[in-house]
C-alpha cells in the first residue's frame, strides 16, 4: 500500500523509493522539516503559501502541487491560491507566473492527483 502525505494524497514513488532505501536519513529530514515548522508563530495556512512561493520560485513544479494540496488542507481557498500565485509576477516575470498557473491549475482543477 503506498504511503499517504499529510494533505491524504499519495506520495510519489521516486520519493517512497527513497525512504525506503534511506529511512535514516528521511527520518532527519522529517524532523528537521516538523522542528521548521514548529519553531514559529506562522500558522499551517500561512507556512504553506511560503512554502507554494518558494516552490514556485525555484519552479519546482511536484512541489508546487504538493504544496497547493497542502494548503488547500490547511484551508486556503482556491482565489487565495491563485492570488498568492500571481504575487510571482513582479519577481519571477510574466512567463514563469503562467508556468506556475499551469501547475496550480493542474490541482485546483483536478488535473493533478497523486
Amino acid at each position: 500500500m503506498a504511503k499517504r502525505g499529510k494533505a491524504g494524497d499519495k506520495l510519489p514513488g521516486p520519493f517512497e523509493k527513497f525512504t525506503k532505501e534511506f529511512p535514516e536519513v528521511f527520518q532527519g529530514y522529517d524532523s528537521m522539516g516538523k522542528a521548521a515548522h514548529a519553531g514559529g508563530p506562522l500558522d499551517a495556512k500561512t507556512r504553506e503559501f511560503v512554502k507554494l512561493g518558494m516552490s514556485i520560485g525555484a519552479r519546482l513544479e511536484g512541489a508546487t502541487h504538493s504544496h497547493v494540496r497542502k494548503a488547500l488542507a490547511a484551508g486556503a481557498t482556491a482565489k487565495e491560491i491563485r492570488h498568492a500565485t500571481v504575487l510571482a509576477i513582479s519577481t519571477l516575470g510574466l512567463p514563469t507566473t503562467i508556468m506556475a498557473f499551469t501547475w496550480v491549475d493542474d490541482v485546483l482543477e483536478g488535473k493533478h492527483r497523486r
